[in-house]
């Protein structure tokens, strides 16, 4: 009985009712793991670490020294979503994706929604991540955000809500694909009794949306990897090897006559798609940043003629920033007439003054973040920090407010982890995968971070926090 002494602590647990016992629907999986024997849960879970070392599942940790390459700790108990739960998430994300990509349409033409006040110009123009220099630039087909990983947590009532949003370069898609690999060679007999629904289509849903960029049959796609050194490099390579497409880098890219070329054995070759993995300001020395050493000199001018298809779009970060995270509700009625489907967390914008005086006196219940950071940096979790960082983030909050956000502490969900020789409650996010094309795709699963130390709401990997399967069922 691994579940015999499992405690949800009151906190909404993924599997569990408060009582120890499944959630309805999820009690095949449930019984699974409370039959084996805790030698064989060991010997499975060394089994899975040791497959994904082998498969070179990797990223870099630029924080230690010399930048040291981990496996993502993963674990073998795989998160579960019930059918009805996801059906409700899938209709929400759909609708924040095609309100975003709106959103920035009218950000980058007509500007809409500051004439109408219905958010402040200010909080656009002083964003890091809104380009001036992409007004009334139109990206191929309109679309702006053809690669989105959005991030989710439940509230304590057990419901969904937005965390943030990942419109630049989202990450961590590999992990999700391979972690399901890697359950079918222990679990393929429980996936396939529990109907779990199939994330394997993904690699050819990108493919197809980037294809659909470029409006021709046979289209020439690369993903623009910043290189080997580069965090994320392992997922760069494995998409694109996934897509059968070219991973390339700066070296292996030449602007001529307005048009992006490859250089090969045989000559150059026209570019149609690219899938950066590369940030806006690093993307092309000669119209962002002159510092950049791995972007692509005039590439800018290719896209503002239309002879690029660049996913994601350039100029997406402002729609990133979190502080224009907190008007995303607006921003859904203002241009679909709709009610959000999924909620936000409450957030307090310390721009406002009335927010930030609360936000100061409140600090240590809150977690305090910075507008523009993500992987966990440049975060404050007020009830875990001491009083020396809450006074430090005081006088960070003062010098530059409009950089800062703040939110209710939010006990995360929990899922089944196997830790240490037995199953222990651990947080956990969720952040699903939605590719816009020629319509919007969300893939049935995601990437669930997982917080390993006990009590920690942590769950980056760059801060410690692994992973584990996501498992959503058909009925």
């Amino acid at each position: 009985m691994n579940f015999g002494e499992y405690n949800t602590s009151g906190v909404y647990d993924e599997l569990c009712e408060s009582t120890g016992l499944p959630r309805e629907g999820a009690e095949t999986v449930y019984n699974y793991f409370n039959s084996l024997s805790l030698d064989e849960l060991r010997a499975r879970q060394k089994n899975l670490e040791v497959s994904m070392m082998n498969m070179g599942i990797t990223f870099n940790v630029y924080s230690e020294e010399g930048g040291i390459e981990r496996i993502i700790p993963i674990d073998i108990i795989p998160r579960i979503i019930r059918a009805k739960e996801w059906e409700h998430l899938e209709k929400g994300l759909k609708q924040r994706i095609f309100a975003l990509n709106e959103f920035l349409k009218d950000i980058y033409s007509e500007q809409k929604i500051l004439k109408d006040k219905i958010m402040p110009s200010e909080t656009i123009f002083s964003s890091k991540g809104f380009l001036k220099e992409c007004m009334h630039v139109k990206p191929l087909k309109d679309i702006y955000i053809h690669i989105t990983g959005t991030d989710l947590i439940r509230n304590a009532q057990g419901e969904f809500v937005i965390l943030e949003d990942n419109l630049r370069c989202p990450s961590g898609v590999s992990y999700m694909l391979q972690g399901r690999e890697l359950s079918k060679q222990g679990l393929a007999k429980l996936i396939s009794k529990a109907k779990v629904k199939s994330i394997s289509d993904y690699p050819e849903k990108l493919f197809q949306a980037l294809k659909y960029i470029s409006g021709k049959a046979e289209p020439t796609i690369a993903v623009l990897t910043p290189g080997i050194y580069n965090s994320a490099y392992y997922e760069h390579s494995y998409l694109a090897q996934q897509m059968g497409v070219e991973l390339v880098d700066y070296r292996d890219l030449i602007v001529e006559n307005d048009f992006l070329k490859l250089r090969t054995t045989k000559g150059l070759k026209t570019v149609d798609v690219l899938y950066r993995r590369l940030d806006d300001f690093f993307i092309d020395p000669i119209h962002f940043n002159p510092m950049s050493l791995i972007g692509i000199p005039h590439l800018f001018n290719v896209y503002k003629k239309g002879n690029i298809g660049l996913a994601n779009a350039l100029g997406t970060g402002v729609a990133d920033d979190k502080v224009v995270y907190a008007y995303v509700p607006k921003i859904i009625k203002y241009y679909l007439g709709e009610e959000p489907i999924l909620d936000n967390v409450e957030t307090y914008l310390c721009e406002d003054p009335k927010s930030r005086d609360y936000v100061l006196k409140n600090i240590e219940h809150l977690v305090v973040k910075e507008a523009n950071e993500a992987g966990g940096y440049g975060m404050l979790i007020g009830p875990k920090a001491s009083r020396e960082e809450h006074e430090l983030f005081k006088q960070k909050i003062l010098q530059n407010p409009r950089n800062y956000i703040a939110q209710p502490t939010i006990s995360l969900s929990t899922s089944p982890c196997f830790i240490d020789g037995t199953i222990e409650p651990r947080h956990v996010d969720l952040r699903p995968y939605i590719l816009y094309g020629e319509d919007i795709h969300v893939t049935p699963g995601g990437l669930t971070r997982v917080a390993l130390k006990k009590g920690s709401l942590v769950v980056n990997s760059s801060q410690g926090g692994g992973s584990k399967d996501t498992w959503v069922l058909n009925k």
